[in-house]
C-alpha cells in the first residue's frame, strides 16, 4: 500500500491536473467510482488505479483529489484509447468552446442522441477532470476529433439574424457548429457552413447557453428523424 505522498503514482496523478502534463503523456485522470467504471466498462485498460484503503492510504488519495469530496478510486487511462473519430448521422463541431463544463455537458449529450463531436483548438481539453465529470463518462464512448472532420451538411447555430431551427432542411447526416457563447462564430466558420439557424425564444433572454442550444437541436434532428 502507497504510504508516501512523493510515490511516484501519486505524482503522476498531480501532474496530470495540467493540461500541459495530459498533452506530454497523452494521459489524464479519472475520479470517482462512476468515471472509473464508464471507463472500464468501456474496455479501457488503467495505466494506474488507485484505491483508498487498498492500495493507497485514504488521506494520501485525498490530498490529489480535485473532487469536493475525495474519490475513493482513481484511475490513470491513456488519451489514445479513447473512442477514435468515426462519421455518424449526425455530429457536433464546436468552434473555441474554452468552458469545459460546456464541453462535457455536449459530449454527454452527444452520447445521448449517438452523435459524435470535433472540436477545434482553442476548446477546452476533454479529458481535463471539469469536462470528464460534465460528461458523465459519455467522453468513454462518444468518436471525439478535429473541428473539420465531421462533415455532412454544417449548419452553424447563432443567436440572432438567422431562420428558424425549425424552418431549416436537417438532411440526413448534418453538423451543428457551435461558438463559444461571448465570441460566437466567426466570418471565416460561417462561411464554411451550408446554413445557418437561430434556436427562437419568447423569453428576454439575450440567447441560451451553449450547451443547451446543442441539446435542442440534436433533439430536433432526431425527432425529424422519428416521424
Amino acid at each position: 500500500m502507497i504510504t508516501s505522498a512523493a510515490n511516484p503514482r501519486l505524482k503522476l496523478v498531480r501532474k496530470l491536473a495540467s493540461r500541459r502534463h495530459r498533452d506530454k503523456h497523452g494521459l489524464f485522470v479519472a475520479e470517482g467510482e462512476d468515471l472509473v467504471d464508464a471507463g472500464l466498462e468501456a474496455g479501457l485498460e488503467p495505466v494506474e488505479l488507485l484505491v483508498a484503503g487498498e492500495t493507497v492510504a485514504p488521506e494520501l488519495l485525498a490530498d490529489v483529489s480535485t473532487l469536493p469530496h475525495p474519490a475513493r478510486r482513481i484511475a490513470v487511462f491513456r488519451r489514445e484509447d479513447l473512442p477514435s473519430f468515426e462519421e455518424r448521422s449526425v455530429s457536433l463541431a464546436l468552434w473555441r468552446i474554452a468552458d469545459p463544463g460546456n464541453v462535457g455537458t455536449l459530449i454527454r449529450t452527444a452520447d445521448a442522441f449517438g452523435a459524435s463531436v470535433s472540436l477545434s483548438d482553442g476548446c477546452a481539453d476533454p479529458t481535463g477532470p471539469k469536462a470528464l465529470r460534465a460528461s458523465a463518462g459519455a467522453v468513454f464512448r462518444v468518436p471525439l476529433g478535429g473541428f473539420r472532420e465531421a462533415g455532412g451538411r454544417r449548419i452553424a447555430l447563432v443567436a440572432h439574424d438567422a431562420q428558424p431551427l425549425g424552418d431549416v432542411d436537417l438532411a440526413e447526416h448534418v453538423t451543428f457548429v457551435l461558438g463559444a457563447e461571448r465570441e460566437g462564430l466567426p466570418q471565416e466558420v460561417l462561411s464554411g457552413c451550408d446554413d445557418s439557424a437561430t434556436i427562437s425564444t419568447p423569453g428576454d433572454a439575450e440567447s441560451l447557453n451553449v450547451a443547451a442550444a446543442g441539446a435542442i437541436a440534436l433533439y430536433e434532428w432526431s425527432r425529424r428523424r422519428a416521424l
